[in-house]
């Protein structure tokens, strides 16, 4: 997600590599797309805290590469579908932040409206379909074929089942109030190859 008014350390001037200046609607997750180098070696590159978000204009630098790209919305030749926030709501627990279990959130909490829709963040196929996992409530894992998986949890009912293809935007679930939450919320995780990953590095 991109914030005006984010605070980031830039890294010293290198030779090895580009900076690539960040316009609006960018991610990390599509500038890796572009570039090749990984979310995690970008973040590395660039000293960012896990709680950071770009900035419009911020210098983003890239290593092992010779040129900047320009990056243009939805561009034809890039084979890959961004992430999309699966509701609409204020982010009330940040990833890596201390839940009352006294465990680090893998992901975010997002406050919603009770029983609001929630959409797939990519097309994928549904791993996973709990009524009950402690901690998540009803639960949905959705495998997006290229080592991403994402997880939507504190569901109040679950749409689909294990086996399903689902497309992107596709409603899946409506969201709840179970497990750790404490106020009707969506709680959801985006994971490489099982490992968790800061959603805002991939959200728009």
């Amino acid at each position: 997600m991109l914030a005006g008014c984010a605070t980031y350390q830039m890294p010293p001037d290198r030779t090895d590599g580009i900076y690539h200046k960040v316009a609006g609607g960018e991610t990390l997750w599509s500038i890796s797309k572009t570039y090749g180098p990984s979310v995690d070696t970008i973040v590395d590159s660039n000293r960012l805290p896990n709680a950071d978000r770009l900035s419009v204009g911020q210098l983003i630098f890239i290593p092992n590469v010779k040129k900047e790209i320009v990056i243009v919305k939805n561009r034809a030749d890039v084979k890959y579908e961004n992430f999309i926030w699966p509701v609409t709501g204020k982010v009330i627990s940040h990833f890596g932040s201390l839940q009352n279990s006294g465990s680090r959130n893998k992901g975010i909490d997002v406050r919603t409206a009770l029983n609001s829709d929630i959409m797939a963040s990519r097309s994928g196929r549904v791993t996973y379909c709990s009524r009950f996992m402690k901690g998540y409530g009803k639960i949905i894992i959705l495998d997006h074929s290229d080592g991403y998986q994402t997880i939507y949890a504190y569901n109040s009912l679950n749409l689909v089942k294990e086996g399903d293809w689902i497309n992107q935007r596709q409603v899946i679930a409506k969201s709840g109030k179970m497990g750790r939450a404490v106020e009707p919320s969506l709680h959801f995780e985006i994971r490489k190859a099982h490992q968790p990953k800061n959603p805002f590095y991939y959200l728009p």
